[in-house]
């Protein structure tokens, strides 16, 4: 990448990362984050009532269920916006590529995503009044946790390529986000795996293989493991991929 095609990408990235921050709807999601990992740690998890100063099962357990829906909400304006208020052609006349607009507003969207995660410190300091945990497994469950929203932000990203409406690329990018999970949630898979004949119990386990949660797991107990970063990493470039189909339709 060359200096113009940086300062493209990083004009689209300011362009993107500052509209969030006019929009109310950010700070409603932010909030909505803030409170729902904070009230299934301290409720639900029933924390400060267990006698284990760890992260692990009370605070990232919940996170994939609130990336599923908080996810989408950030990422169904990326493209469906453009769509929708006619800007989409108005961007695609200016002297960049298409590369540059998708990586731009990505990386704006995930920005906006790490400084909710940062904000939720005040869990991890009341970890470490409680006792004395590990740093390790508090920084790849969080390393694991954003991966997570990454992945469900990009996944909305392709989806918000292919559609004029915020709503529809909503629906869809959830759906697609619940069945990423669900393909792999433990419970789901054992149960399947005892249903279905021998002869299948490979292809099942193959397609668990694909879910956000059978990588998410692993790393969220502290185990850091390179292949599941991998996975979550050609996730967000297949996914740009998409978005990058998408956009070429369009614009055809």
């Amino acid at each position: 990448m060359n200096k113009r095609d940086l300062d493209n990408t990083l004009a689209i990235f300011k362009r993107e990362f500052l509209s969030y921050f006019n929009s109310p709807v950010l700070y409603v999601i932010v909030v909505i984050y803030l409170l729902a990992s904070m009230g299934f740690t301290f409720f639900f998890g029933r924390f400060l009532e267990s006698d284990n100063a760890s992260l692990t099962q009370p605070f990232f357990f919940w996170h994939p269920w609130i990336y599923i829906v908080l996810a989408p909400a950030v990422g169904m304006r990326l493209w469906s916006e453009e769509h929708r208020l006619g800007t989409f052609e108005l961007l695609m006349t200016m002297p960049l590529s298409p590369w540059q607009a998708i990586i731009g507003k990505f990386v704006a969207a995930a920005l906006v995503w790490l400084i909710g995660l940062a904000l939720t410190f005040p869990v991890v300091l009341t970890v470490y009044w409680l006792g004395s945990p590990d740093l390790g497994p508090i920084v790849t469950g969080y390393i694991a946790s954003y991966l997570y929203a990454l992945g469900c932000l990009a996944v909305t990203s392709a989806a918000s390529a292919f559609t004029r409406s915020q709503v529809v690329c909503f629906i869809v990018s959830v759906a697609l986000c619940i069945l990423l999970t669900l393909i792999g949630y433990p419970g789901i898979v054992d149960t399947v795996v005892r249903t279905v004949p021998a002869s299948l119990e490979s292809i099942v386990r193959l397609i668990s293989y694909l879910s956000f949660m059978d990588h998410f797991y692993e790393m969220s107990k502290g185990i850091f493991v390179f292949r599941d970063v991998l996975y979550f990493l050609s996730v967000i470039v297949v996914a740009l991929l998409v978005t990058h189909l998408g956009l070429r339709s369009k614009r055809a």
